[in-house]
């Protein structure tokens, strides 16, 4: 509990003795009431603590599974840099020698589902440290200098586990620290610049006891909102970027979480990770429980390729719909997606792994891709053949219905995206120009104008297909799917 607790507790203790005197109870009465009220009072902080300042408290009582960086996949230049960092815990006397300063915190940075809540549990494991865990809105509250009481008990908790653990080092670790860290921009938020503050003297180490070393490690996937206090040198010197990781990184993911699974033999985990191009470690470990999910409704006795497939589209999609569609709608959908399918094929030959008419999440229909390789830099045909991509199946349904649906806005939108990242990368007509000197109708031509050259040369595109298109759509309707070979085999003629 903590020390504000503490005081109230004694206080109200105090108040209720003097008003008792006050009004003339006997002493005997007194007493047994206090030997009540402690017996309560001793019971509820048993139990977990009053709830006056006992959030802090059960935060800090998380314990960390047993977990080890081996336990991680996928991340192997953050683990480099965090074991490195985590040294200076290890091997006090080398550090010593050289007249290195203590690391006092590191911050862990990266989309969402990338692991770095599971970095900060192997972190302790690694440096045999007493570990607390908390999280960045546990330490808000609309009363001045609770949160920063909060902040106070975490770290001198911290340093109490190292001592009873007779550990010589306790590692601190605040998920969403942005909560209570984001930029002081000089308003009325006392309670939020208070517990910053305080989070800010505690890294410093003007409190508490040296002997322990305390180390902070914090995680965030919005860092541009932290303020600049707490990323200077002295606080966070460690910045670890984790990013999403690349084929390599997944194809380990989905082993690690496979080891508890029945897989198939024929099932080639390598393929799985060219199929989830831009997926995260917890999308991953979703995929590959979902795909066990399938097996299980299946009474199956292992996960096959056709599960780890459905899992993808699932985990990508959304679960499948049991949506009532029209005969003119579905031919309308299976249009438009052939459109993407076939325009894919042209400039990205063996791209299309699958065109469905299944409805998941939002979407009526689909066409699922698997990337040659990890792209990190893209060129100017890249995009062009990505926008082209997206604008086939509006343009597929010019060329058969003579006109749009609703259901090419999400193209549209993610053309325009592209459009822009051009635009700012210099690589349109108007050449290297900060996008700010631009006026909305400026960017409105050059957007209208990219967009207006790259729709004719897909309509070109589709126009050479119009049979593939009738084949591929008698089999689509039919069979709900479309494999990317049936259609590369109908595109070159070998269907029979």
């Amino acid at each position: 509990m903590g020390s504000y607790a503490k005081e109230m507790a004694i206080g109200a203790i105090i108040v209720l003795f003097i008003f008792l005197l006050y009004v003339g109870l006997p002493p005997a009465i007194m007493v047994m009431g206090l030997l009540l009220f402690g017996a309560v009072f001793m019971l509820t902080r048993a139990r977990g603590g009053l709830a006056m300042g006992a959030a802090g408290k059960k935060s800090a009582a998380r314990k960390p599974e047993y977990l080890t960086f081996e336990d991680i996949g996928g991340q192997d230049q953050p683990k480099r840099e965090l074991t490195e960092a985590l040294d200076f815990l290890v091997h006090r006397d080398k550090i010593q020698k050289l007249g290195i300063r203590p690391l006092k915190g590191i911050l862990l940075t990266g989309p969402p589902g990338t692991g770095k809540t599971l970095l900060a549990k192997a972190a302790a494991q690694y440096t045999h440290s007493a570990f607390i865990a908390a999280s960045g809105s546990e330490f808000v509250e609309m009363y001045v200098g609770v949160g920063a009481g909060r902040i106070r008990d975490l770290f001198k908790e911290a340093r109490q586990q190292a001592v009873k653990l007779k550990r010589n080092s306790a590692i601190i670790f605040i998920d969403e620290i942005d909560g209570i860290g984001g930029k002081r921009d000089g308003g009325q938020h006392r309670e939020y610049d208070q517990t910053l503050n305080q989070l800010l003297t505690e890294m410093d180490g003007v409190q508490g006891d040296e002997s322990v070393r305390v180390l902070l490690i914090a995680a965030t996937n919005r860092k541009e909102l932290l303020d600049s206090a707490l990323l200077r040198p002295g606080r966070f010197d460690r910045q670890i970027q984790v990013d999403l990781p690349d084929k390599n990184g997944r194809e380990h993911i989905l082993k690690l979480h496979a080891r508890n699974k029945p897989i198939a033999k024929d099932v080639s985990l390598g393929q799985i990770a060219e199929e989830t191009f831009g997926f995260s470690g917890a999308q991953l470990e979703s995929v590959m429980n979902e795909a066990a999910i399938y097996a299980m409704r299946e009474e199956s006795e292992s996960v096959s390729a056709a599960h780890l497939t459905q899992a993808i589209d699932k985990v990508m999609m959304g679960e499948r719909m049991d949506r009532e569609t029209t005969r003119e709608e579905r031919e309308r959908v299976a249009i438009h997606e052939l459109g993407h399918a076939i325009v894919a094929e042209n400039v990205r030959p063996e791209s299309v792994a699958q065109v469905s008419l299944t409805p998941r999440g939002q979407a009526l229909g689909y066409v699922r891709h698997h990337p040659q390789q990890d792209r990190y830099l893209y060129t100017l045909t890249v995009l062009e053949e990505q926008i082209m991509i997206a604008l086939g199946g509006a343009v597929a349904e010019e060329i058969f219905y003579g006109g749009r649906s609703t259901g090419s806005r999400g193209d549209f939108e993610q053309a325009t995206s592209i459009v822009r990242t051009m635009i700012e990368s210099g690589m349109s007509e108007l050449g290297i120009i900060h996008p700010q000197a631009l006026t909305q109708e400026q960017w409105s031509a050059e957007n209208g104008k990219i967009l207006d050259a790259l729709t004719e040369r897909t309509r070109e595109l589709l126009g050479k297909h119009k049979h593939s298109f009738s084949l591929s759509l008698d089999h689509l309707i039919r069979e709900e799917t479309l494999s990317g070979q049936q259609l590369r085999e109908i595109l070159s003629g070998q269907a029979a």
